[in-house]
């Protein structure tokens, strides 16, 4: 009797846990693995330490992963986005001139024009409908459709994207929403399993497998946004043309990785691609869903290229045995001038964590905010330093920058002398002595001998205050000014300038 008590106690209470479980089920919020912690893993998969080897596990995380992997198919009616000109597919070129790396955002039949249709992948990262994909699978397009592993379709609409980093958030109105799991992408390693899943060729989800096989990886393909961030996980797991978006999934089920880019002369899968590492998605997308927009923090330098030849190394004092990030240029009113960062300095670490490259350094500086403190540690003339330098919310220009992009106008100025200035009766100028190759040529009719006043509405009296000028625009703007000998007063608008 005492034995069936105490049978009937405990029987009792696993069912008020699993009851309690059952209530709080059904009153938890919505999940969220971008703006919500995800719950730590006992163990790693594939990883135990039995003193015998052990195969991964690809069934179990590719059944959990599977179902939060969308297909989304895109709509570009060129005629609405340009305004009735005809306009190159903006995949056409996978955004570079190199054909060895492309995006594989796959087109469904020819790209007829006026209108292009596409289809792409998509991670669910919300219950309430919030997916993660590339910003090349939505961008420009005017219809944006989502099928589930299900075959449920939904209409999508674009929540925020951004071009530095090549991300998306797009919504459909739908509840209850398998989520994927987010991991911990500095925590990845060379030679580990991972997942690739999405919709390659149109066809319905596919999984593939490979390892990671380089981190920090910049290829030069993202040339949208003004300061763009390359840090991919590559791998050899097989992707193709419609992969954009997908998943690069851990043995565990964790999204470690958003699919991007492969390396191919062809276009189709021969052997690398190319994932953003969850840890920059996590901060963008999160960002985008809190603000409306990324909220990205800058330290304010340009980083020395890491092909320099050796005379330019010795210019800047750069030391082989030093593996870091060699600061090129720093802008004086940013954050890491305020800092005390030079010219000449090599950054090794950001807050603990080890940079050898300028990949490492911009995914580090990339998850940061505006008004974020980060601890920098450099050397300077073998002398190790850490400094706290909180960054600011501009990219900074510099010297370097400042001129060639007065050089992109494609013209040769002089600074009007004040007697000058006097005779054309203005305060001051910027005499066009001559023009060549370049934008002025290309976007105006510009002649020699014409005096530039303003650079939207900005006085500029000299060669130095131009530069200023055009360093401080965008895309579009006007040049204003006269020619001597005439009254008149002439406009010409420059477009494009920053593309």
């Amino acid at each position: 009797m005492k034995n069936n008590s105490k049978i009937l106690v405990i029987a009792m209470a696993v069912m008020i846990v699993i009851g309690g479980w059952g209530v709080y089920a059904n009153h938890r919020t919505v999940r969220n693995s971008i703006l919500q912690a995800e719950p730590a893993l006992v163990h790693r998969a594939g990883y135990a330490n039995t003193g015998q080897f052990t195969p991964p596990d690809f069934e179990k995380a590719a059944e959990s992963s599977v179902a939060s992997v969308v297909h989304i198919k895109t709509v570009t009616q060129y005629a609405k986005a340009s305004g009735g000109r005809q306009q190159q597919n903006p995949f056409g070129d996978f955004f570079g001139n190199d054909d060895l790396f492309r995006r594989f955002f796959g087109e469904i039949g020819p790209a007829v024009k006026p209108e292009t249709r596409a289809s792409g992948s998509g991670v669910v990262i919300s219950s309430d409908g919030y997916i993660v994909t590339n910003n090349h699978v939505v961008n420009g397009a005017t219809e944006i459709s989502v099928t589930m592993p299900d075959r449920k379709s939904y209409k999508a609409k674009v929540i925020g994207t951004d071009a530095n980093t090549d991300l998306a958030l797009i919504r459909i109105d739908a509840k209850n929403l398998p989520v994927m799991p987010v991991g911990n992408s500095d925590d990845v390693h060379l030679g580990e399993w991972v997942l690739a899943i999405g919709y390659p060729l149109n066809l319905d989800v596919t999984v593939t497998q490979g390892i990671i096989s380089a981190k920090s990886r910049s290829i030069g393909i993202n040339q949208e946004g003004q300061a763009p961030v390359e840090s991919f996980l590559q791998t050899d797991a097989a992707v193709n043309p419609g992969n954009s978006g997908g998943a690069l999934v851990n043995t565990d089920g964790e999204l470690i990785g958003i699919n991007s880019a492969i390396a191919s002369p062809t276009g189709a899968y021969a052997g690398y691609a190319y994932a953003i590492p969850s840890n920059l998605m996590k901060k963008v997308i999160g960002d985008i869903m809190k603000y409306g927009s990324v909220q990205r923090g800058y330290l304010g330098i340009s980083m020395a290229p890491e092909n320099l030849d050796d005379a330019k190394k010795k210019e800047l004092g750069i030391n082989d045995d030093i593996r870091g990030v060699w600061v090129m240029e720093t802008d004086p009113t940013g954050a890491a001038a305020a800092a005390g960062i030079k010219k000449g300095d090599a950054i090794t670490r950001v807050d603990g964590k080890t940079i050898d490259n300028n990949s490492q350094l911009s995914e580090q500086i990339a998850t940061h905010k505006p008004g974020d403190r980060v601890a920098i540690t450099f050397t300077r003339n073998k002398e190790e330093k850490t400094v706290n330098v909180v960054l600011k919310n501009k990219l900074g220009t510099f010297a370097s920058q400042k001129e060639a992009m007065l050089e992109s106008l494609g013209a040769a100025f002089t600074t009007v002398k004040k007697t000058d200035a006097a005779k054309l009766g203005i305060p001051g100028g910027v005499q066009v002595s001559a023009i060549k190759d370049g934008v002025i040529s290309d976007q105006t009719t510009m002649k020699p001998g014409f005096v530039i006043t303003k650079v939207n509405d900005a006085p500029v009296k000299s060669v130095d205050e131009l530069r200023a000028a055009i360093a401080r625009q965008d895309n579009s703007f006007m040049i204003e000014g006269i020619y001597p000998g005439s009254d008149q007063v002439y406009y010409y608008g420059i477009n494009d300038f920053r593309k």
